[in-house]
């Protein structure tokens, strides 16, 4: 992988295992490179150092570098959806052992522990939208949500109880 820029994504020996887990869950995805540590490196020979793979054309590097770091919410993916059914998809694979209490506003924690946002494209429109009360009813309902409900925020948006 040779693309200008790349994000690196620092695991504790599960690497592999998240490359192969995410790539199962985005259709226009790769797995790359899988680099092994060599005998005059500092983990165990043949076990994976990198695990190279791309998301929707975005370039991520799986880093098997122990237990010293943690993911937290500081940094998170957007995977920005076109249709209440791209939510539910992404939603339901990325939730699927991961931290039910890290879920809020479209913000949830997989299993291993990378935060990921799954917003609806239409939640931007209805939150911009030039009549402040209006956008104001959304942003108070999502602010409520977990997973974010399009139809519920259609219908807050229209003003039907």
């Amino acid at each position: 992988m040779t693309e200008p820029l790349s994000i690196t994504l620092w695991f504790d020996g599960q690497a592999e295992e998240a490359a192969r887990y995410y790539t199962s869950i985005f259709k226009d995805s790769n797995l790359g490179n899988i680099m092994r540590y060599g005998e005059q490196m500092p983990g165990e020979a043949g076990t994976v150092l990198t695990a190279e793979f791309t998301l929707n054309g975005m370039n991520f590097v799986g880093l098997n570098g122990g237990p010293q770091y943690k993911f937290n919410e500081a940094i998170s993916i957007v995977i920005h959806c076109e249709s209440p059914e791209e939510v539910d998809y992404y939603w339901d694979r990325l939730t699927e052992g991961g931290d039910p209490s890290a879920q809020q506003c479209g913000w949830l924690k997989d299993k291993f522990g990378v935060s990921w946002q799954v917003v609806p494209n239409e939640l931007m429109t209805l939150m911009g939208d030039p009549d402040r009360e209006k956008a104001d009813r959304v942003t108070q309902a999502m602010l409520k949500m977990k997973k974010i409900d399009v139809y519920e925020l259609r219908r807050v948006y229209a003003g039907v109880k």
